[in-house]
């Protein structure tokens, strides 16, 4: 049986892993005011949208592909694979499952499968991946969903926002929460549980936080030899090169994959953040 593997683009998977692995991207919807623009590089680059959001007195928003972006996507695939499965952003955090299943009720008949990854960005990418590698190598199904449920308790990212100021914006966080965290110089470390974006753990400066973040790994990674890495960033290469260099340094990783965060992910947190996603095999 061929299984087809579907994401949507908030998982950040970069473009040619995404190639490599055969996995379909359905894009989500940036908003700025009036305008929307299709989450596609080709639209809006991640470089323009965080200029845009520097620019802006508006507040990007976002929104799920319609039942018609999914339908399309199905329809072609189902013309050279048996079946689908579909790893999409946490439903706590979009509407795109919705979305999903509604397309899903068009084609009755049609053997697709829908997964809540309770992720978002590269943790949601590297499920997809993951399902991708069984995938083209003759998996079957039952396997590859098997395995994509092992995996969800492997995956740990750690977000470092260089400010508050988007998430306050954007209504993830209180203004008066914002405010304090301001006046004392809080640089929160955030991860994702249960879905949902939360705090892991506060530190007082951006040094601070990365330091913190590079020894939260240290404690956590038992075998470096099956450790896989992302390191992404949301227009601040320097910062994430950096990241980067260093992971690999200390655990002797041959290759770090480096990626940007993007838009969706990128509405909330804005220019200026980093994040490190990783797990072993």
């Amino acid at each position: 049986m061929s299984v087809a593997i579907v994401a949507d683009s908030s998982s950040d998977i970069p473009k040619e892993l995404a190639e490599k692995y055969n996995i379909t991207i359905v894009p989500l919807y940036v908003l700025f005011g009036n305008d929307t623009y299709k989450d596609e590089p080709q639209i809006i680059s991640h470089k323009k949208f965080y200029n845009m959001i520097r620019e802006s007195t508006v507040m990007p928003t976002t929104s799920q592909p319609t039942p018609g972006d999914f339908l399309e996507k199905y329809k072609e695939l189902l013309k050279q694979h048996d079946s689908i499965i579909n790893i999409l952003i946490s439903k706590k955090m979009s509407g795109t499952i919705a979305s999903a299943e509604l397309a899903k009720k068009e084609m009755p008949d049609a053997d697709i499968t829908i997964v809540d990854s309770e992720m978002v960005h590269m943790p949601a990418g590297f499920l997809a991946m993951k399902a991708a590698e069984l995938a083209l190598a003759g998996k079957p199904k039952d396997e590859i969903l098997k395995t994509v449920e092992e995996y969800k308790k492997k995956i740990t990212v750690l977000f470092i926002p260089s400010t508050l100021e988007y998430l306050k914006r954007g209504g993830r966080i209180g203004r008066s929460k914002a405010l304090l965290a301001s006046l004392l110089e809080i640089k929160p470390i955030l991860t994702l549980n249960l879905g949902e974006v939360s705090p892991f753990k506060n530190t007082r400066r951006w040094s601070q936080a990365k330091i913190e973040l590079f020894s939260t790994m240290e404690s956590m990674v038992k075998n470096p030899e099956s450790l896989h890495v992302f390191v992404g960033d949301s227009d601040m290469k320097d910062e994430g090169d950096e990241m980067a260099e260093k992971i690999k340094g200390r655990f002797g990783i041959k290759e770090i994959i480096r990626g940007e965060i993007g838009c969706i992910v990128g509405s909330h947190l804005g220019p200026g953040a980093i994040d490190v996603t990783f797990y072993e095999d």
